[in-house]
């Protein structure tokens, strides 16, 4: 009888699968550098996932979940104004990067760039998550909206998606140049003329 499946286990090889699939990509790391990582034996990882697809899609999910727990409170913090928690939102996700000196980039964007060419499993699940992301940063909109605070009569849902575009470009820029120029960008032009907000600065 097989045995059942040990979860720190699984938290391990998904910890160590984050950090080395968001440092090196999906092609950049092996099963074996996944599993040595985790500190488990390689055979163990196939009683957990199918194939390293079907760990990527985990891996996202993981990363989904740490950034809804870690940053999603900004977007649902009642004690403010919608307008203002999206911009929170934005300010904290680009104080992490920072922390990495903006060499990661986003997870969710370099998994597109990399694999939903080639992975219908990966592309679902990308999808996935941008429905779910983009369904927060909706919420906040049409609070906002309602409230009189978000001028015209435009879709919430597809704006949402037009501020997550453009902070996946801000991200990608940010990567390649290894600087915060293209997250002030974000937030001194395209968040104000998005939201009809003043500029903040992310200094």
């Amino acid at each position: 009888m097989p045995r059942p499946a040990n979860p720190l286990v699984r938290e391990r090889l998904l910890a160590a699968g984050l950090e080395l699939m968001h440092t090196n990509g999906f092609n950049g790391c092996g099963i074996k550098e996944i599993t040595d990582s985790a500190g488990v034996p390689k055979g163990s990882f196939y009683s957990y996932y199918a194939s390293k697809e079907d760990f990527a899609v985990a891996v996202l999910e993981h990363y989904w979940a740490s950034i809804d727990r870690d940053f999603g409170f900004h977007l649902r913090d009642a004690s403010r104004r919608p307008i203002e928690r999206v911009t929170a939102f934005f300010l904290a996700l680009t104080d992490h990067n920072a922390h990495r000196n903006f060499t990661l980039g986003c997870l969710v964007g370099n998994m597109s760039l990399e694999l939903a060419d080639h992975s219908a499993e990966v592309r679902n699940k990308l999808d996935h998550i941008m429905d779910r992301w983009t369904a927060l940063i909706a919420a906040c909109l049409r609070e906002a909206r309602t409230s009189g605070d978000l001028p015209g009569d435009g879709s919430p849902e597809e704006l949402a998606f037009v501020i997550i575009e453009a902070w996946e470009g801000a991200v990608m820029q940010g990567r390649i140049r290894q600087h915060r120029d293209s997250y002030e960008r974000f937030a001194t032009l395209a968040i104000p003329r998005l939201l009809g907000t003043s500029a903040v600065s992310l200094r």
